[in-house]
């Protein structure tokens, strides 16, 4: 099977089957596009003629390329996924693929937020100004709800259920599932859901999303960073911040006031609990520091 035919049987397989969303489809499509260019570069093997060997050459290529080890491990989960695919096929009767490990990775902990934080950010928003009152529910729901930014901006009004305090979003896969929204959140939505947003002309096919632009569509996730990253400059913040950075937050409060990990995994959507472990990490740093200012031995 030639390049062309066992990359398209992939995409089909991760669409169909795997059942991945179209960021992901694509990110895997590139790595194994990587792959084909290291394939042209060897003598244009076929990617049933690739064997282990090859796959090991291919790691030296992409670091000599500058690829970082986060980077390199992430084609080779690519990689390794299109062996899977091409092996149940029986396009190859066995994996190269199998044996062979990535670089190793440090767990780097995320970047957070602490409450004066996060209050001075939103604290920040000029609620004067239309987009203002939009920002806030953004906000308020990217900390009250820890989603991703891609969960935000896809966002639907006829997922919404605050009078039960309860949002449905939809995250990687397609895998949807109820998240609870707190107090401040449901009535910064609610206002600009009755004082903004009916005044936006909207265009059609965008009716059921809940944060909009100007121009009536669906806001994007490069708006979602743009104003975080405004309020970080206007309040003076040092920290690399993202939408993310508020996920991370959500997250490390809930562990640091004691909540059971496995309801926040749920929250949070992790498909694995080893995940969701990470904020362990920073409860210990906060209780390790805790214990340095307080204890009278330190």
């Amino acid at each position: 099977m030639n390049w062309s035919s066992a990359i398209k049987g992939f995409k089909g397989y991760l669409r169909l089957e795997r059942s991945l969303s179209a960021n992901s489809i694509e990110a895997y499509l590139r790595d194994v596009e990587k792959l084909h260019q290291f394939s042209e570069s060897i003598g244009g093997k076929a990617p049933s003629a690739l064997e282990k060997a090859d796959l090991k050459t291919f790691l030296v290529w992409i670091n000599e390329l500058g690829m970082l080890p986060p980077t390199q491990a992430r084609v080779l989960s690519g990689i390794k996924a299109f062996f899977r695919y091409m092996l149940l096929e029986q396009i190859v009767t066995d994996d190269p693929s199998a044996m062979i490990e990535g670089p190793r990775l440090s767990r780097k902990l995320p970047d957070t937020l602490n409450i004066n934080d996060i209050n001075s950010l939103i604290g920040a928003i000029d609620l004067s100004r239309p987009e203002g009152l939009r920002n806030k529910a953004i906000l308020e729901v990217l900390y009250g709800c820890g989603l991703r930014v891609s969960e935000l901006t896809g966002l639907k009004i006829s997922n919404l259920y605050l009078d039960i305090e309860f949002i449905k979003v939809t995250g990687k896969g397609d895998k949807e599932r109820l998240v609870p929204i707190g107090a401040e959140a449901v009535k910064f939505i609610k206002i600009y859901l009755s004082e903004i947003r009916v005044h936006i002309q909207i265009k059609p096919g965008q009716e059921d999303f809940v944060f909009l632009n100007r121009r009536g569509s669906a806001l994007s996730r490069v708006m979602v960073f743009m104003i975080i990253k405004e309020l970080a400059e206007k309040t003076g913040l040092k920290k690399n911040i993202s939408p993310h950075t508020f996920r991370h937050s959500f997250a490390t409060h809930l562990v640091e006031g004691g909540a059971d990990l496995r309801a926040v995994q749920e929250m949070l959507g992790h498909e694995s609990i080893t995940t969701t472990e990470i904020y362990t990490h920073l409860d210990r740093d906060y209780l390790r520091d805790t214990i340095i200012q307080y204890h009278p031995r330190s």
